[in-house]
């Protein structure tokens, strides 16, 4: 059984708006506040490859990708480069210290990640840019996988 169509859209725009804001302030705070340079070093310390290109991809990825999901444009292209962003996060920063992020840990970058996957995977829903551009044609498509389902 799912939701109804309306109510799917408003849990799939209220996640995409949660999701969002997250990464848009994570990226903000690596540009603005602890600004790419600073942000490098720690990668590089964290032993993170190439800690400057990955700041920038990571920065980038959160501030561009978080705005795009709030708004809905290009959910899917933006919820796999998120969850690439998370899945390395995961793998050279937060693996080692186990699963509780109050330990550094990561359950933050897995729900994160795993959260974008999801969205890359059902689309942007009809209260979207995507839906605005891409109209019927695919929340038709994801109408009739969801009844095949």
């Amino acid at each position: 059984m799912t939701l109804p169509i309306p109510v799917r859209d408003v849990a799939i725009l209220l996640a995409r708006i949660g999701i969002g804001i997250v990464f848009f302030a994570h990226g903000w705070q690596k540009l603005v506040t602890n600004g790419v340079d600073g942000t490098a070093a720690f990668f590089g310390q964290a032993g993170v490859p190439l800690p400057t290109l990955s700041a920038w991809f990571a920065t980038l990825v959160e501030l561009v990708g978080g705005a795009a999901l709030i708004v809905g444009a290009g959910v899917t292209v933006a919820g796999l480069l998120l969850a690439l962003n998370m899945a390395g996060a995961l793998l050279f920063v937060h693996a080692s210290n186990g699963l509780f992020a109050d330990q550094g840990g990561y359950e933050f970058v897995l729900t994160l990640g795993l959260a974008s996957l999801l969205l890359a995977a059902v689309g942007a829903g009809r209260l979207s840019v995507d839906h605005l551009l891409f109209g019927r044609r695919a929340s038709a498509a994801a109408d009739t996988a969801t009844t095949r389902a």
